[in-house]
């Protein structure tokens, strides 16, 4: 465990948290955070989740302007997607993932394509939707978490993997708000 791979972990930690809260100043700290795990995971030749944080720093540049337009005295307003619009992501995110992964199998020295990919494109489609502020991208980050610990911690990144078990945490706890904020602000409102 390095020291990069510490300020990582409390970087992303303080940006979950502020996200569950639905603060818009989650955005400084993911944009540095996403920056200094690009080296960890290159470092760890999970080049799927380095290359993910060239994504994450595209997708929170868009994220944060989009949420300081939407941003509310009571918060940043969050909605449901309909259920054509989660069918339509579920399968986008199955085709990028098994298209991905046989590259990363196919053409690089990754450890662990199938995961490793598996856990890029999930946060691309959680990433996403995070930034259009709906409620179903925590049930993706769950998902990411709950696959992402034991690959962290096969591939000895100890922090990082304990950081995804607080990340869960925050996950269960970010669903349980954005529900409860989407059912007070916009009852029964579904977005694409």
């Amino acid at each position: 465990m390095s020291e990069l791979e510490w300020l990582a972990a409390a970087l992303v930690l303080t940006n979950v948290a502020l996200v569950a809260l639905r603060s818009v100043w989650n955005y400084p700290f993911a944009l540095v955070a996403v920056s200094v795990y690009a080296i960890v995971f290159f470092e760890a030749k999970l080049y799927s989740d380095m290359l993910l944080q060239g994504f994450f720093f595209a997708l929170n540049l868009y994220g944060w302007a989009a949420w300081v337009r939407a941003r509310a005295d009571g918060g940043v307003p969050v909605g449901w997607m309909t259920d054509r619009a989660r069918m339509g992501w579920g399968l986008a995110t199955a085709a990028a993932w098994l298209g991905w992964s046989f590259l990363m199998h196919r053409y690089t020295d990754a450890v662990a394509p199938w995961i490793d990919g598996g856990i890029a494109m999930l946060s691309i489609t959680a990433q996403w939707l995070l930034a259009r502020r709906r409620v179903e991208s925590w049930w993706l980050w769950i998902l990411v978490d709950l696959i992402a610990v034991p690959l962290f911690a096969w591939r000895g990144l100890y922090a990082t993997s304990v950081v995804y078990v607080v990340l869960l945490g925050l996950s269960i706890d970010g669903l349980i708000q954005w529900r409860r904020a989407a059912a007070t602000a916009h009852a029964g409102d579904v977005f694409a």
